[in-house]
């Protein structure tokens, strides 16, 4: 874990937006190239990715060398410290709705007297135990906190998971809350936004970070201008998809 990088990424936000994207892909040069490519950080899927645990390693590494963060998105509370015992800057926790969910995961990330994670220094994290212990255990609980809230249930406990101690950023996800209004995929329809809106400014006005998932340009700008400053774009396997079918329409067009 580069905690040299968490403190740096923790004080760009706080003047202004950092970029990512999500990666599903199991090939550390695709998470190794988004750092030469200029990301501030990679959202390592496991979620909705078919990575495992153990190639998940690589994938942190290649985003060390590359000097991009790397945030793990875990598909369960159990992964949460696996990936950050083999070096992750940060967990993303998916699906938070209530303040005691909120609680339950900074007890899972923090080692005492901010949790109650398991107690290993033999791994990764911790130079397998080439690292001073007491350095390892005071670096580790600086590792990032983000909770994503998703639907219905999260947003009537909104003002409660804000108050959670240890919440280092809430991640809206405009996809899933989408289907809990009704409108699922429309991610730009008017109560969509209004909901994401009433997120932002609460989140403000208590000096809380926030992030989103956009997928295209306009609401990349339109999320930034709002003030959101933990800014993922589109998905590794998406944006190579367009960039494939960009140049595909580009050699058509000259015929």
């Amino acid at each position: 874990m580069d905690t040299g990088s968490i403190q740096g990424f923790r004080e760009k936000m706080k003047m202004g937006a950092v970029l990512g994207t999500f990666m599903k892909t199991c090939d550390p040069g695709f998470v190794e190239t988004a750092g030469y490519g200029g990301m501030d950080f990679v959202i390592l899927d496991m979620e909705h990715g078919p990575i495992s645990i153990e190639h998940m390693q690589e994938n942190i590494r290649a985003a060390q060398v590359a000097g991009v963060v790397p945030i793990v998105r875990v598909s369960s509370r159990e992964e949460i410290s696996k990936v950050l015992d083999i070096g992750a800057a940060g967990v993303q926790i998916p699906q938070v709705s209530t303040a005691e969910e909120a609680r339950a995961a900074v007890r899972e990330a923090r080692f005492f007297p901010y949790g109650e994670r398991g107690v290993c220094r033999f791994v990764r994290a911790a130079h397998y135990s080439a690292m001073d212990r007491a350095e390892y255990f005071l670096e580790a609980n600086k590792a990032l906190v983000i909770v994503q809230l998703e639907g219905q249930e999260a947003i009537r406990n909104m003002d409660a998971i804000m108050e959670t101690e240890g919440i280092d950023i809430l991640f809206i996800g405009p996809y899933d809350l989408s289907q809990s209004l009704g409108v699922p995929g429309e991610t730009m329809h008017p109560s969509v936004i209004s909901q994401m809106e009433e997120i932002v400014d609460k989140a403000k006005a208590k000096g809380i970070l926030v992030g989103t998932f956009t997928d295209d340009r306009e609401t990349l700008e339109m999320w930034s201008r709002a003030g959101v400053q933990y800014l993922s774009y589109s998905v590794d396997m998406g944006i190579f998809c367009e960039a494939c079918r960009r140049i595909r329409e580009q050699l058509d067009s000259i015929g």
